[in-house]
C-alpha cells in the first residue's frame, strides 16, 4: 500500500511541477494494477465491504421481517410482546453506525439542515426557549448548539446549604438508593454491579455499599451535566461499549443496561470522600463532553485519563448531545437521599437532592 501511496504521490507532484500551460492524462488505473501490492490491497479492500454489506443486508432483512410479523399480527401482541420485539430490534440495529451519522447531522451547521431539524425538534417536544439565554433558535449555529442551550442566569438555583448534594441535571429519577454488596438497581428483576458500571475494581471498590442515584434526561431536558458536589476531578475513564436506548423499557428487559452502554466516569474526591459521576450514552446520542476532556472521540478502547480539576457544586461538568443518563455515586456512611424522591421523581439541576450525615 505504501507503493501505491507513493506512486500516486509522485504522479502530482510531477504533473503540476511540470510547464504549467500543459496538460497531461495520467492512466492511474493502469499503473496502479501492475504494482505487485495493490491487486492484494484491493481484494482485501472488496473482501471487508462485501463482508460489510453483507452484514448490513442480513441486519435489514431481519428487521423487514420483524416489522412485516409486527403490522401483521399487532393486533394480537400482548404488551409484553411488543416490549420483546422492540428489544429485539434493539439488536439488530448498527448502534454506533446511525449514532456517527445523526452526529453529523445534529453537528451540521448548514442553514437549511439544522433550521429543518431545530424547528421540527422543537415542535416535537414543547421546548421552553423563554428560559434559554438565547431565546431565537436560528440564532444556533447548529443543532448540537440548540441541544446543549445555556439558560438564563438565575433560571436554575444551586442550594447553597452545607450540607446539601444537589441534582446533576433536569430530568426524572430512574433509581436511586443503597448499593447492595456492590449491585446496583436498575429496574424490577434487574440490576448491574458497580464494578462492572466504573470499569476498574479498584476505582469502584469505595462504593460497593455506598449510595447511588440514576438521572434520566429526556430529549426535552436542560442537556448540561452539574457537580453535586464540590471536588477534585482526579479521574476520567471512557469506556466503549454498547448504545441501546435508555427508557423504562430498556431498563426492564436489557440486563445491565446502563453497565454495558458507551460512558464517561468522572471520579472526585471530595469532602464526603470519594464521588462518581457516570455519564451514559445511548442510541443516537451524538456525543458526550467533559469539562476535563472536551467532547469524546469513541476510539474503542478504554482511556483512563487523570486530572487535578477543582469544581464548585453546581459547577458545569459535562453535556450530552442528544441526551441519556447520569448516575451518581457515594461511598458508605457519608450522606442520605431526602425522602421525597423516589422513581419517577421530576427533578431540575441544583436542587436539594440530598445531604450529608
Amino acid at each position: 500500500m505504501k507503493q501505491v501511496f507513493l506512486v500516486v504521490t509522485l504522479f502530482v507532484a510531477v504533473v503540476f511541477s511540470a510547464n504549467a500551460q500543459r496538460f497531461a492524462y495520467v492512466d492511474t488505473k493502469y499503473i496502479l494494477e501492475r504494482l505487485p501490492d495493490y491487486k492484494a490491497a484491493q481484494q482485501k479492500l472488496d473482501d471487508q465491504a462485501a463482508s460489510w454489506q453483507k452484514e448490513i443486508d442480513q441486519k435489514n432483512d431481519a428487521l423487514k421481517k420483524m416489522y412485516s410479523k409486527y403490522q401483521a399480527e399487532e393486533f394480537l401482541l400482548t404488551a409484553d410482546l411488543k416490549k420483546q420485539l422492540f428489544i429485539q430490534a434493539q439488536n439488530l440495529v448498527p448502534q454506533h453506525q446511525l449514532s456517527r451519522v445523526i452526529g453529523k447531522v445534529a453537528a451540521s451547521e448548514n442553514v437549511l439542515v439544522k433550521t429543518a431539524v431545530i424547528q421540527a425538534f422543537k415542535a416535537k417536544y414543547g421546548i421552553d426557549m423563554s428560559i434559554a439565554k438565547q431565546t431565537n433558535p436560528n440564532q444556533y449555529k447548529s443543532f448540537n448548539e440548540f441541544f446543549t442551550r445555556a439558560l438564563k442566569d438565575g433560571v436554575r438555583g444551586v442550594d447553597e446549604q452545607a450540607d446539601s448534594i444537589v441534582c446533576p441535571a433536569d430530568g426524572a429519577i430512574s433509581q436511586l438508593g443503597k448499593i447492595e454488596a456492590g449491585d446496583i438497581f436498575q429496574a424490577k428483576g434487574q440490576s448491574f454491579s458497580v464494578e462492572k458500571l466504573i470499569g476498574d475494581p479498584q476505582l469502584a471498590k469505595p462504593f460497593i455499599d455506598g449510595q447511588f442515584a440514576t438521572v434520566y434526561l429526556s430529549p426535552k431536558d436542560y442537556h448540561r451535566v452539574h457537580m453535586p458536589l464540590a471536588g477534585t476531578l482526579t479521574e476520567t475513564l471512557y469506556i466503549p461499549g454498547e448504545l441501546f436506548s435508555v427508557n423504562q423499557t430498556t431498563a426492564e428487559n436489557v440486563p445491565g443496561l446502563f453497565a454495558r452502554n458507551e460512558r464517561m466516569v468522572c471520579l472526585f474526591d471530595t469532602e464526603l470522600g470519594r464521588m462518581a459521576v457516570v455519564l451514559v450514552g445511548a442510541m443516537i446520542v451524538a456525543g458526550i463532553e467533559t469539562v476535563a476532556t472536551g467532547k469524546v472521540k469513541p476510539t474503542g478502547r478504554v482511556e483512563l485519563q487523570h486530572h487535578q480539576m477543582q469544581l464548585d457544586k453546581g459547577a458545569e461538568l459535562g453535556r450530552f448531545y442528544l441526551g441519556s443518563t447520569a448516575v451518581v455515586l457515594f461511598e458508605k456512611d457519608k450522606m442520605v437521599w431526602e425522602e421525597q424522591f423516589k422513581a419517577n421523581s421530576i427533578v431540575v439541576m441544583g436542587e436539594r437532592l440530598g445531604h450529608s450525615v
